[in-house]
């Protein structure tokens, strides 16, 4: 199969072959991995019971998978992937706010997936082999999956479906058989090694994993379904039929690996490290499959990641390749990787990172959602294209590209997010005013929409015009968006 060569630039009709089939492959195939069950033990980590960890995992990842969800229409509509379709509200250049939020969300879990996969194949072949479990071995597991997973993100969407149909079934056997594996463990008894409620009492602690562990899995995605639906036609399949899709994807794809990554948590007696204690627990016919699981769930999931990392690249720099930019990128996130085995506290990292990410993210997803809504769905593809061709103009220009009203709207939602936001290693100012519970999401979300609401008047998310040139450009475009 041949590379793509398509980067951020309007996908034509002739070749927007998928379907919500194949949409619901790429979000199930790709999260059942490692990297996406470590976050089921979040809350275990942080000292709640197993009633209450399912309980925030699930509830987190319904109620942003309700956020999230309808951002896959965007890009059905406009055919390009998710930060440049922003720029119809922040403008062609102003769309960087979201490149870059993409690039970050798509590091750090990247990173994230291959240190947790590489940790847990390093402990599996000591057990089958003695793989010494010094720095050496764990070096040359991690480049192994780094390259692997570069090898995918470089050929591109079509290679990366098909390894994702395959990893729907072949994960989800996987996972069956890891459940009759652990079951003979499994007990819903404390875990005192865990030291107690992380922030003290229960709600604020079950509240924090809500964000953390079930809320941060939707949020990852904000910049990185529309990869996937711009390949979609909107003239052959329903906006409804591709946002259940999305629900059912997202649902699914997230809540089976994270509520096992909760289950073997309990079953290996994992309080304060997850890969070890889960290798360690794994009766001997059982460490075939793990290693399965942990090689080729890492290499799906991140490949797809640093797939997103690579057009969101190109997006910032047009004059690099796809290509290119996915090299790039590739070489920061192993060294993320490196830095997060050998220097990192795992809950506290994790932890940090996802708070922060969806602090600054939120935002973005919400004015963007916003966008939508008000110009009905109806964008200009080829004006969405300008800062790519390295041109001027179109209705989305706003001024020198940028629509500061949007991105200060944004940065008012980031800047009280990132206020309200409780780390292991830093407390906002604002947690006074909730009770020390951290809302960063929620607050992130409402500040940035209403500032957004506020800022700019109903359908001025473009210049005086938009609606008229944008139905004629609807009307006259090739990609029928």
């Amino acid at each position: 199969m041949p590379i793509e060569q398509r980067g951020v630039d309007t996908v034509p009709e002739a070749e927007r072959t998928s379907g919500p089939r194949d949409l619901v492959s790429i979000l199930l195939g790709s999260n059942l991995c490692l990297g996406v069950i470590v976050f089921g033990w979040l809350p275990v980590s942080f000292g709640l019971g197993w009633w209450a960890s399912i309980g925030a995992v699930t509830a987190g990842t319904a109620l942003g998978t309700l956020l999230t969800a309808p951002l896959a229409l965007v890009s059905l509509r406009t055919a390009t992937n998710l930060s440049t379709s922003s720029g119809a509200q922040f403008g062609v250049r102003g769309r960087l706010v979201g490149s870059v939020v993409g690039l970050l969300l798509s590091l750090g879990y990247t990173a994230l997936t291959v240190w947790i996969g590489g940790d847990a194949m390093t402990g599996v072949l000591h057990r089958l082999f003695g793989l010494p479990t010094g720095g050496i071995s764990y070096s040359v597991v991690y480049a192994l999956l780094a390259a692997a997973t570069v090898i995918g993100a470089v050929y591109g969407y079509r290679v990366l479906l098909r390894l994702s149909r395959i990893l729907a079934v072949g994960m989800t056997a996987l996972l069956i058989l890891g459940v009759v594996a652990y079951a003979p463990h499994f007990t819903t008894a404390a875990l005192p090694d865990a030291g107690g409620y992380l922030l003290g009492s229960f709600w604020p602690t079950w509240l924090l994993a809500l964000v953390a562990a079930g809320l941060s899995g939707p949020i990852a995605f904000i910049t990185l379904l529309g990869d996937y639906t711009r390949y979609i036609s909107p003239t052959r399949h329903r906006p409804r039929r591709v946002l259940h899709a999305t629900w059912l994807g997202l649902t699914a794809g997230l809540l089976i690996p994270q509520l096992f990554g909760t289950f073997t948590a309990y079953a290996a007696r994992a309080a304060t490290d997850y890969a070890g204690p889960l290798v360690a627990a794994a009766p001997g016919w059982y460490l075939v499959p793990l290693l399965l699981a942990a090689s080729a769930g890492s290499v799906g999931n991140a490949g797809l990641m640093l797939y997103s990392m690579g057009l969101d690249l190109d997006a910032i720099l047009p004059r690099a390749s796809r290509t290119q930019a996915t090299f790039a990128v590739a070489c920061v996130a192993t060294v993320c990787v490196f830095a997060g085995h050998f220097a990192w506290d795992a809950q506290a990292a994790m932890t940090s990172f996802v708070l922060l990410l969806t602090a600054i993210g939120t935002p973005w997803a919400v004015i963007t959602l916003i966008g939508f809504v008000r110009c009905r769905g109806v964008y200009d593809a080829d004006a969405l294209q300008v800062f790519n061709r390295r041109s001027r103009g179109g209705i989305y220009w706003y001024r020198s590209g940028w629509n500061l009203r949007a991105v200060a709207a944004w940065a008012l939602g980031a800047g009280a997010g990132l206020l309200a936001v409780s780390l292991p290693n830093y407390q906002g100012p604002l947690l006074s005013w909730t009770g020390g519970v951290d809302c960063s999401f929620l607050m992130s979300g409402v500040v940035g929409g209403l500032a957004y609401l506020i800022l700019t008047p109903r359908r001025a998310d473009a210049p005086e015009g938009l609606e008229a040139e944008a139905e004629v450009g609807r009307a006259s475009s090739p990609s029928g968006v």
